[in-house]
């Protein structure tokens, strides 16, 4: 094992520890093992082409292919180096650095791609015994690639650097990857590297305040992950080379965001992936090393147990690798949780089980970043399967996709029509307000009832149209086993209402009446049921736009989907009330529906 000291995120004792442990823990054995024959085929990987590309990316800007998957490489190569000391780590490390180093630029136009590249130089040039001269060459390429572009945003002069002012994913990792260069040549360039520091943490100020009050974000547990791995990597690395975090970590909030990724996370590891995100499980690897700061080892169950497959590839799982875990009910959290700011609740009926009910609501903020129009959403997975679902992001190169000014709402996986929401009055128009924010306003859990109430009224304009007084959802989970959806809606004039849920791999059955569902996926049901008013009927629709809704090319067909739709026309002050009960193999649907109060009586 070498003995060179490194600086950044672990010493030189760090990785003794971590050997020691994997020859002492069965869990951190089994974790190096995956860890090892993952990085056996990393050595054995093609080299990276380092050339620009515009397919799945913003048409806007183009991406640097490989950017983001380099800084993984080089940590599992790096760490495997720093265990077993096999040279053939540490050759396959330097002939891809030497040809990223020869680049003339990062891609400073879409600065992520030179913030993860400067983030795995930096990595490289602490963890590896370079030579002098390999030295040079990977520090002149942070210098000219990473930090002096870096520079150049934070005074204001390259029109690349408005992500210095930005308060979501970018900042965090643009000034999270810059950080570890500048950390990294501290000791050799004090007077540069201190000065981009210096810019680096007044900035990252702006995000870390969007964790307040209680962890959550607006972005959505994909954009999260994304977020939080580069802020705590920056973090952790400054305690390591400096002593300190500079304060940021105890900025509000920002201990209690790993609950934030535990939450929303339904039992069978999909989580609620509002906003542009996917429904695959998070990789929060990063949570380690919250469990550490916080004292809080619940957050190590996460990526140890609940997605441990995911985690084995990435180094930082070793090296953070917590034997002090605790499960979610060990470590006495509730079962449901509200996030406030972020607006978004959730509601299950076990932890540890997965076939529990998990049940997912939104409010929130329509102007976040990667934000849809989705307030008043809700996903729903009981059983082991998946029923309400979130269909999702759409692909990034569609045209406009982020033109929140025009093109962004025209896509039907945007829309509120592409959620699991309402529709008033349907249009070319978006069909919420953009700049809509909503808040949950009343949030109960006890075992016999828990609900989440939120003021839609926002998203619907408010009465600025001249038809909607007053809109509201609630969402309830009743003895742990049936769910209700009520909405509530005052209106000036007669309207045009839409309710819809999206289901996936479900066969559809309607009742003769059309009052009742029933969902079916393998054995397993879901029985839904209209509970009020009593002229509501359900349809089944494709999922795609409705005839009046923009319809533009290159979306997703959303193949597995099918909407579950309530059409109410001309309707006047309505209370809309649908019950759901999964059923087990065998169980027999309700008799009775649960009695309709009023969202004022719940």
């Amino acid at each position: 094992m070498p003995k060179t000291p490194t600086r950044l995120l672990a010493k030189a004792e760090d990785f003794e520890y971590i050997w020691q442990l994997i020859q002492t823990n069965e869990k951190a054995r089994a974790t190096y093992q995956h860890f090892k024959d993952y990085s056996e085929k990393v050595l054995q990987q093609q080299p990276f082409q380092y050339e620009l590309c515009t397919k799945s990316c913003r048409e806007d800007i183009p991406t640097l292919k490989a950017s983001r998957e380099i800084s993984d490489f080089i940590y599992s190569l790096a760490m495997m180096y720093r265990l077993e000391g096999d040279k053939r780590y540490y050759d396959r490390a330097w002939n891809e650095l030497q040809t990223a180093a020869r680049l003339p630029d990062w891609n400073p136009r879409s600065f992520l791609d030179t913030a993860e590249m400067t983030h795995a130089f930096a990595i490289a040039y602490d963890w590896f015994p370079w030579t002098e001269d390999q030295r040079t060459v990977l520090r002149d390429a942070i210098v000219a690639n990473g930090l002096k572009p870096a520079l150049q945003c934070y005074h204001g002069e390259a029109d690349f650097g408005w992500w210095v002012k930005a308060d979501h994913n970018w900042n965090q990792v643009c000034n999270g990857g810059i950080g570890m260069g500048a950390l990294a040549l501290l000791p050799e360039l004090q007077t540069l590297c201190q000065e981009v520091l210096d810019h680096a943490v007044k900035s990252l100020q702006l995000p870390m305040k969007r964790f307040a009050p209680d962890g959550g974000w607006p972005e959505g547990p994909d954009y999260w992950d994304y977020a939080t791995s580069y802020n705590c990597i920056f973090l952790a690395a400054s305690e390591t080379a400096t002593g300190t975090d500079f304060g940021l970590a105890g900025m509000p909030g920002f201990s209690d965001t790993g609950l934030f990724a535990i939450y929303m996370t339904g039992p069978t590891a999909h989580p609620f992936n509002f906003a542009d995100g996917v429904d695959s499980a998070l990789y929060a690897y990063q949570m380690l090393w919250m469990a550490r700061k916080f004292h809080h080892p619940v957050y190590s169950w996460y990526p140890q147990t609940f997605t441990a497959d995911l985690h084995h590839r990435h180094a930082l799982t070793l090296l953070w690798f917590d034997p002090e875990e605790r499960d979610p009910v060990s470590g006495g959290l509730p079962l449901d949780k509200h996030f406030r700011g972020a607006e978004v609740a959730t509601f299950r009926s076990a932890w540890n089980d997965r076939n529990a009910i998990f049940l997912g609501f939104k409010a929130g903020d329509n102007k976040a970043n990667h934000s849809h129009l989705d307030i008043g959403s809700f996903v729903l997975h009981a059983l082991g399967e998946r029923w309400v679902v979130d269909l999702g992001k759409e692909d990034y190169s569609l045209p406009g996709y982020f033109d929140t000014e025009g093109q962004r709402w025209t896509y039907y996986r945007l829309r509120a029509e592409g959620h699991n929401t309402l529709v008033l009055n349907p249009s070319k128009e978006p069909d919420q307000n953009p700049n809509a924010f909503a808040r949950i306003t009343r949030f109960r859990s006890e075992p016999e009832k828990a609900f989440a109430i939120a003021d839609l009224t926002p998203a619907y304009f408010g009465p600025s149209k001249g038809y909607l007084k007053k809109s509201e959802r609630g969402i309830a989970l009743l003895d742990r086993k049936t769910v209700v959806v009520q909405d509530e809606i005052t209106q000036i004039q007669p309207i045009d209402i839409w309710w819809f849920m999206h289901t996936l791999n479900s066969l559809i059955q309607l009742s003769d009446e059309e009052r009742v569902a029933l969902l079916q996926q393998g054995s397993t049901r879901l029985w839904c049921a209209v509970a009020s008013p009593p002229e509501a009927r359900f349809t089944v629709m494709d999922p795609k736009p409705l005839p009046s809704s923009p319809n533009p090319r290159g979306q997703d067909p959303n193949q597995g989907v099918k909407k579950l739709a309530i059409h109410l026309n001309g309707a006047t002050s309505t209370r809309l009330s649908v019950v759901i009960v999964p059923l087990n193999v065998g169980q027999e649907p309700p008799t009775q529906l649960p009695a309709v109060a009023p969202l004022d009586e719940w």
